[in-house]
């Protein structure tokens, strides 16, 4: 029996002495390590072991979440700033001393008031009446800043008005300063670093690579230019550096619009494939197609919700809603939409071939109001009998003296081809 008992004994479980040796393994390693540990802080300071042991940092990226909080925290620095500045402007007039704490609920009453005004004004409930105190008469005012080998096709201007994109057929494009009138010129990078970037071989009709340019836009923080042409592709540049940053590939026809959603790196693209594309700048992402035009898209505009309005060459001006995924169509009456603009998100601009600026509202399909012959010029009979005050330094009149037997109104002289507003105000601005 003992024996026995004591064979028994040996045969033990294999899981269990696995087990027990996988400990006896873990306490030795752990072992080894704070012996290691002890002996790497005592060598440090002799510089005896290489950097390159040390482990690596890792670069936290912040999330979404962190990005919209950390804007909003530079939004507010911004606003109490400028409250700082105009509470102590104030104070440099005034000799009586009030407390901090009074101090401090007057600079906060201040920001409020502004915070609350500017989101009125974003929202369209609040519009600054500019328009009448606007001089137009004069020879002054006019200058020469870029001068292009040829016609320029496309000019944008950069959110806080200090900097100016133009480009130009031959596929130029300038940067300037507003003030000082100073530019800088982008260059093309070989055609290896655009094929890097994501440039695509001519397809179909298209023979080579064209670079002349239809349409370009900045971004709302300044950051970003995009630019479309004959190519079909659409270009972003860093307006710091002036470098290429990527292209977007994926419209099977010249790129004839494009516009920033405000306040976001989204990008939305007209074509002359009757599509309406969507990018992520920031991530060099594609997001999505909007259908609807039958013919040519001309013209696109975005204000900060994500609503996009068109004008196509199929004589209709569409809203998209992105977020929806609806759609408006308004048709003019008897003419052609060639250009589209936002006044706010409920009121929109217009230009017809016909010469003709219509005003046009969300809940309405027809036109609220029409001016006609909006770029007409004056015949010579006429134009002789004017004051010089009365006359822009282009030959034409304000708007406010408009007789059609007094107008020579020649299609070629009346296309109106662009339509903008400045924002939050009632003045208005169009080409022909």
């Amino acid at each position: 029996m003992p024996p026995n008992y004591s064979r028994k004994k040996k045969s033990r479980d294999p899981f269990f002495d696995d087990d027990s040796t996988k400990r006896r393994k873990v306490a030795k390693v752990a072992a080894d390590e704070d012996q290691d540990a002890e002996i790497d802080s005592g060598s440090d300071e002799d510089g005896f072991f290489d950097s390159k042991d040390e482990p690596e940092l890792v670069e936290e990226v912040e999330n979404a979440d962190e990005t919209r909080k950390r804007i909003a925290k530079d939004y507010l620095r911004k606003f109490q700033e400028s409250a700082r500045k105009e509470k102590e402007l104030r104070d440099e007039d005034d000799d009586d001393e009030g407390s901090d704490e009074d101090d401090e609920g007057a600079r906060d009453s201040i920001i409020a008031q502004r915070m609350i005004k500017e989101q009125q004004e974003e929202s369209g409930r609040i519009r600054k009446a500019i328009a009448s105190r606007v001089q137009l008469g004069g020879d002054g005012g006019f200058e020469n800043l870029v001068k292009h080998k040829q016609c320029v096709t496309a000019v944008a201007l950069s959110e806080d008005d200090l900097k100016g994109f133009s480009a130009s057929k031959d596929g130029g494009i300038v940067q300037w300063d507003v003030e000082s009138g100073k530019c800088e010129r982008y260059k093309w990078p070989s055609d290896s670093v655009l094929k890097s970037h994501g440039l695509k071989a001519p397809q179909g009709s298209a023979k080579k690579q064209s670079r002349q340019m239809l349409t370009l836009a900045a971004s709302s923080d300044g950051r970003y230019l995009a630019t479309g042409g004959l190519d079909r592709h659409i270009h972003i540049w860093d307006t710091r550096t002036r470098e290429h940053l990527q292209a977007f590939p994926g419209h099977r026809g010249p790129v004839s619009s494009l516009v920033f959603r405000e306040g976001s790196t989204e990008l939305f693209s007209g074509s002359f494939d009757r599509t309406v594309k969507i990018w992520n700048v920031e991530d060099r992402t594609y997001m999505n197609t909007l259908f609807g035009h039958q013919s040519e898209v001309l013209s696109i505009d975005c204000l900060r919700k994500e609503r996009v309005l068109t004008a196509g060459r199929d004589r209709s001006m569409q809203l998209f809603k992105v977020h929806e995924e609806s759609r408006l169509v308004f048709r003019a009456p008897a003419s052609s939409l060639e250009c589209c603009c936002f006044v706010n998100n409920d009121e929109f601009l217009s230009g017809s071939d016909d010469g003709s600026i219509e005003l046009w509202g969300a809940v309405r399909k027809k036109p609220v109001h029409i001016l006609k012959n909006a770029h007409a010029l004056l015949t010579d009979s006429k134009k002789s009998d004017q004051k010089d005050s009365e006359i822009l330094p282009n030959g034409n009149l304000e708007n406010g003296y408009h007789h059609p037997e007094n107008h020579h109104c020649s299609s070629v002289h009346s296309w109106v081809s662009a339509v903008t507003v400045c924002r939050n105000t009632d003045l208005a601005a169009s080409g022909a």
